[in-house]
């Protein structure tokens, strides 16, 4: 019985590599017709030899020992394994009564002689493929040193060829960011993200919709931050390529998802959804929709307060920004604040505190080496504190080089006073989600009680004591808005100085159409 498989293989690590399967198919042919065999069936494998465990090797080595044919024709020694695990198993078939052929070399493997000289190929096969997975490593290494990604780009980046660094998506790397900005904002869950930046045409590398995961690992992954970091060992280095989201926003992602602060997807995401809580019971606010009317209704049984329609909600809020508009005396006041404060050199010995800050994280990523060096620390909580710590000088980083000019400071001041004096006017002029920004940055208390509503502002926005203001910083919330007993932190001021600030395209934008600010 003359009947044989054929093997052939080509690895997927690297495509190409060696002769083709059609090259291999033509050579084994040719050897059969020779030899008087007839192949009665291929086993074409698209792996790396280098791998134990093949799916296809291992089928047919299975239909081999039950004698489902007589033989087997390779190509070369190397085709069938380059690992000595699966040569181990392959060089055994003599010994099960099934003939073995190299279609390039004539090995006799019913001899010792031939079976040696298999054996020691298949050494100096595995020994290479050794060596390469050194110098293939090796390479990885030296790019990521460069701050090269050895890797196909994440989703948002374009590769541009070995050795080059990736640069960002022209259509895709605008909706990362806008996928960080609205995580950050806390009105989307994981899900509704999902469906909101779907819905804006972000797709994976083979153009379908996000999943779940898709999502989540865009989030955690801190390349779009300008650090590179390797899961597998844990390793962080700076790259060079050009980054899509600041660190200080990437922070304040994974501070909302490590604290589960995201909001829980909602059929209707109501103006002033999570706001207010009860004076009472201390209970949320829950809006619902009621013949064509929104609601936001405590949810705690028996609780005295009951409900609250959303448009008194907006009517006390614009009468509370009324009363909280600046008035000139009040203008003048907060500017000679200003003048003592530049005359002081405070904003210059802010500068200097934040050098100092940085310079004092980067001693703490020195002792955590040192830590790691002396075996204090394993390599996990190493990797782990090294990446957070290495975000967290990005931030700071990046705030210290964000800081204003002298110039630009007084420009930004003379801005914001011309909005504090019209706080309702923005207001109403704001879309649903920049006027949730104001509201929770202006009041830090903010219940309802039976009937009655309070909003109690931050002590620097009350008339008769505006309290200096610092125009730099992030964006970001750190504080409990709804406890009357926290007092607002200088970032809190800075974020609702942001927020005004960013208002002013839509102020001058509704005021050039003749539909300027109104008054309440």
């Amino acid at each position: 019985m003359n009947s044989c498989f054929g093997y052939i293989r080509v690895s997927t690590q690297k495509q190409g590599e060696g002769v083709s399967l059609d090259a291999q198919k033509e050579a084994i042919q040719v050897f059969a017709r020779q030899k008087g065999l007839t192949i009665t069936k291929w086993f074409e494998e698209k792996q790396t030899a280098a791998k134990g465990g093949r799916p296809i090797f291992n089928q047919m080595l299975r239909q081999l020992r039950r004698g489902v044919a007589s033989g087997v024709i390779i190509h070369k020694i190397d085709r069938s394994a380059r690992n000595l695990r699966d040569w181990a198993m392959f060089s055994e078939l003599p010994d099960a009564g099934v003939n073995v052929y190299v279609a390039t070399e004539s090995l006799d493997f019913t001899s010792r002689g031939g079976r040696l000289t298999a054996d020691i190929q298949a050494v100096i096969a595995a020994d290479y493929i050794r060596n390469l997975r050194e110098e293939t490593i090796k390479g990885i290494q030296g790019r990521l040193k460069q701050g090269l990604y050895p890797f196909k780009a994440p989703v948002g980046y374009l590769d541009q060829g070995k050795g080059k660094a990736k640069i960002p998506d022209p259509q895709k790397a605008p909706l990362i960011r806008d996928m960080f900005d609205l995580y950050a904002s806390g009105q989307y869950s994981l899900r509704s993200l999902r469906e909101e930046i779907n819905r804006r045409g972000l797709r994976n590398h083979r153009n379908r919709p996000l999943s779940l995961c898709g999502i989540e690992t865009i989030l955690k992954n801190p390349f779009y931050t300008g650090l590179i970091v390797i899961r597998k060992s844990g390793q962080t280095y700076h790259g060079i390529h050009k980054s899509i989201v600041p660190p200080s926003l990437f922070k304040h992602v994974q501070e909302i998802k490590e604290s589960r602060l995201g909001k829980i997807s909602t059929q209707h995401n109501h103006l002033y959804r999570g706001l207010f809580r009860c004076g009472l019971c201390q209970g949320p606010m829950s809006p619902e929709r009621q013949k064509g009317r929104v609601y936001y209704r405590c949810q705690t049984r028996n609780c005295p307060t009951k409900t609250i329609r959303e448009d008194l909600l907006e009517a006390a809020i614009l009468m509370a920004l009324q009363n909280l508009e600046m008035t000139v005396e009040g203008a003048e006041q907060l500017s000679k604040a200003w003048a003592a404060e530049e005359n002081s050199g405070q904003l210059e010995a802010q500068r200097q505190a934040m050098a100092l800050q940085i310079a004092a994280d980067e001693q703490r990523l020195d002792r955590l080496t040192d830590l790691l060096i002396d075996g204090t620390i394993d390599k996990s909580l190493f990797d782990t504190r090294k990446q957070r710590l290495e975000i967290d000088l990005a931030a700071s980083r990046e705030k210290l080089r964000s800081l204003p000019s002298p110039e630009q400071t007084a420009r930004n001041r003379r801005q914001f006073l011309e909005l504090m004096k019209n706080l309702t006017g923005l207001h109403i002029c704001a879309q649903d989600a920049e006027k949730r920004e104001i509201v929770e940055n202006a009041f830090s208390n903010r219940t309802v009680a039976r009937n009655s509503l309070e909003l109690e502002p931050y002590e620097w926005l009350r008339k008769n004591n505006p309290g200096p203001l610092v125009l730099d910083g992030a964006p970001n919330r750190d504080t409990n808005r709804t406890d009357p007993n926290q007092t607002r932190s200088e970032s809190s001021d800075q974020r609702l100085l942001t927020q005004l600030m960013s208002l002013t395209k839509h102020h001058h934008a509704d005021t050039s159409k003749g539909g300027g600010a109104q008054k309440v």
